[in-house]
């Protein structure tokens, strides 16, 4: 029997419209639009697309800001001074500056300048150490993407065997905190795990961020299991694809996601519903 699918798609829209009436609410108590600010360095076509995603997809929720685009050439100083003015200005509520940087600037330097309160990636370590001691912050938009899918699949994640491939800062370890927090009993492994399809397989819920190209396959799968698929690949021909060989693993689990349509399209989602949970927290605001 074929695994039931999660629509991505229909899923983010549902979330988009969720923001959207809370930034309507937000405007109608405060007299203003939530504010999110991009900061785009340097001409990565696929981090430009990402912006143009993002850009839009604020714009039509009725969110406020605006994308600052600075040359490859730009300096570190300078970038670290961009992100101090929008820490200190008020209208901005969040602040996400956008991946991978030109060479020559410190990531890590850039992201822990960013104002916590307004670090609507998630990545800043005060953030990150919210998230591992349980206290309020804000959370990567990937994984918190895979938990709303899991809870619109009606998955249940509370005492669920819980497998994580892939152990990156930006997906990985808070997708397995998250899951913890939710009761699952979690394994994070990676490539150096051993007998990795063994693990693979005592998952109720397999979250697969690895990034190689359809790595698990449907005998990596307990029969009825929930698989999430974060990969974002191109395969030998060109084509887009995730970590999960779908056709295969479909064929197993209970319920999965697809490349492209599926957590890919949550990530600028729940970016808007970070962004609403950073501007009501910035002004008092319990909902």
């Amino acid at each position: 029997m074929a695994a039931t699918v999660l629509n991505g798609k229909l899923i983010a829209e549902r979330v988009r419209a969720e923001a959207a009436a809370g930034a309507a609410r937000f405007r109608e108590r405060h007299g203003r639009k939530p504010g999110l600010h991009v900061v785009l360095a340097g001409d990565d076509p696929a981090s430009a697309v990402y912006v143009r995603n993002k850009e839009k997809a604020a714009a039509e929720a009725g969110f406020a800001g605006d994308v600052h685009r600075l040359a490859a050439s730009v300096g570190e100083r300078q970038l670290l001074d961009v992100v101090g003015e929008l820490n200190r200005r008020d209208d901005v509520d969040g602040i996400l500056v956008q991946l991978p940087l030109p060479g020559g600037i410190a990531p890590g330097k850039v992201l822990a300048a960013i104002d916590p309160a307004k670090d609507v990636d998630g990545f800043h370590a005060a953030n990150v150490g919210a998230l591992w001691s349980g206290q309020p912050g804000l959370v990567p938009c990937t994984p918190r993407g895979c938990i709303r899918l899991l809870r619109e699949g009606n998955v249940k994640i509370d005492g669920a065997r819980a497998v994580v491939v892939g152990r990156s800062n930006i997906v990985g370890k808070p997708a397995a905190a998250l899951l913890l927090a939710e009761n699952a009993t979690v394994t994070l492994a990676h490539s150096r795990t051993r007998d990795l399809p063994a693990v693979c397989r005592e998952a109720d819920i397999l979250v697969a961020a690895v990034g190689r190209a359809r790595m698990i396959r449907g005998d990596w799968v307990k029969p009825g299991a929930a698989v999430i698929d974060v990969g974002m690949n191109r395969d030998d021909e060109g084509k887009l694809c995730g970590d999960v060989d779908f056709v295969s693993a479909s064929d197993v689990a209970g319920v999965i996601t697809k490349v492209p349509g599926g957590v890919g399209l949550m990530t600028v989602a729940m970016l808007l519903d970070n962004t609403l949970i950073a501007a009501r927290h910035r002004l008092g605001d319990p909902a």
